[in-house]
């Protein structure tokens, strides 16, 4: 049912619906369209027009009350307030450029849907709700749609901006309209994916086999892909290695701030064993020149930091039997997390909490909930190591493929 007043608001253009809100032109409110959240153009439908007028006639009634208690009214665009917070984090340090990357996109998209003036004061409980059903309906890049897990990631980033609007007073003391929902999507748990040390060596053995066959092949394949597993470093991190973080004397791989790269918490600056399958790795890769960045694995067209490993993990990982896409950098972490886990330490199992700091984590708790896996073959060893001349039992018929 309409409100009263409303339908006398209501006016057409051509076949689309628009609304005289001149009356309250002291907080915004003009002759303007009735879009509908997710469209580009007014709607044609007068239910539906009638709806948007009663939401938006709230929305300035609430701006005029604004103003009586507080003596002001700031009206800041979705697009414009995105644009500093945005800003504000790069400048705060304590995000990665990946992180800023990410959310940018996730913040274009809530842009697109809202529209880009749309007044953060205005965006309410039912408009996120709203907005939730868009993103879950958006096609995925693998096919499907938008995991769970995925839609709830842009509902923390656009939290996180309301979150500073409330500190900032660009809206009122808690208006935080994500915060508000009762449901929100919630991301399938399960095991994350990692390697058996078998699989590991023969992943490494693939790499050991690979050039660089085609020109966006990263030519050492096997120096990275064995600093990722014998490290348990996350992937800038590898990335951002400069050989002189790679100490053959002290046999320690240090991860630190440097121009190129930083680091993600107070606790990831860190120091971890070089063990001694990588040290004959990066003996090799080291001694044969050729970083002249500085970096230990400077990209081979512009010397700086690779920004992307997929092609090359993709080829290596075809020699050994996977597929395209099952071997990520990401799995490298948990991998070293579980073969660390086995290994001993003065002749007793490893304590999770040594095993929690080599990752660059405050304490044991994420190495017992997340990165602790347990795999189907055991071995103890004072050494985290993946070697072939191991496993030939187990690689036998995989093994061939690299012959």
């Amino acid at each position: 049912m309409a409100r009263n007043g409303t339908r006398s608001r209501l006016f057409r253009r051509g076949s689309r619906y628009w609304a005289d809100l001149r009356t309250f032109s002291d907080v915004g409110g003009k002759r303007e369209p009735l879009v509908a959240p997710g469209e580009k153009s007014a709607t044609t439908d007068r239910t539906v027009a009638e709806a948007l007028l009663g939401d938006r006639i709230r929305e300035l009634e609430a701006r005029r009350r604004n103003r009586a208690l507080l003596g002001t009214v700031e009206q800041v665009g979705l697009a414009e307030y995105a644009s500093h917070h945005l800003l504000q984090k790069a400048k705060s340090g304590r995000v990665t450029d990946d992180w800023l990357k990410e959310s940018e996109a996730q913040l274009r998209r809530a842009v697109e849907f809202f529209g880009e003036d749309r007044d953060l004061g205005s965006i309410g409980v039912r408009d996120v709700q709203d907005f939730t059903h868009w993103l879950q309906a958006i096609p995925s890049p693998r096919g499907g749609t938008l995991s769970p897990g995925t839609v709830r990631h842009y509902l923390n980033t656009l939290s996180n901006l309301f979150r500073r609007a409330q500190g900032e007073e660009v809206v009122r003391a808690g208006h935080n309209p994500v915060a508000g929902m009762l449901e929100k999507p919630i991301g399938r748990s399960g095991e994350a994916a990692w390697l058996e040390v078998h699989e590991s060596a023969l992943l490494l053995e693939a790499a050991r086999h690979h050039g660089a066959r085609q020109r966006d092949h990263l030519p050492f394949a096997h120096a990275l892909i064995g600093t990722f597993l014998l490290t348990g470093g996350r992937k800038n991190e590898v990335l951002g290695l400069l050989v002189d973080d790679i100490s053959f004397d002290r046999r320690t791989v240090v991860f630190r701030v440097h121009a190129h790269r930083r680091v993600k918490t107070q606790t990831s600056r860190r120091v971890v064993p070089l063990w001694p399958q990588l040290e004959e790795i990066l003996r090799q890769h080291v001694f044969q020149g050729g970083h002249v960045s500085g970096l230990l694995f400077p990209s081979p067209r512009t010397g700086g930091m690779i920004r992307d490993t997929r092609k090359t993990l993709d080829a290596v990982a075809a020699r050994a039997g996977w597929d395209p896409g099952d071997i990520r950098t990401k799995m490298f972490r948990h991998t070293y997390c579980a073969a660390r886990l086995q290994t001993l330490d003065h002749g007793a199992p490893v304590s999770p909490f040594t095993v929690g700091r080599e990752l660059g984590h405050g304490g044991d708790s994420l190495v017992k909930r997340i990165y602790g896996h347990l795999g189907e073959v055991r071995h103890r060893s004072e050494v985290v190591e993946y070697r072939v001349e191991n496993h030939r039992d187990q690689l036998a018929d995989r093994l061939r493929l690299l012959e």
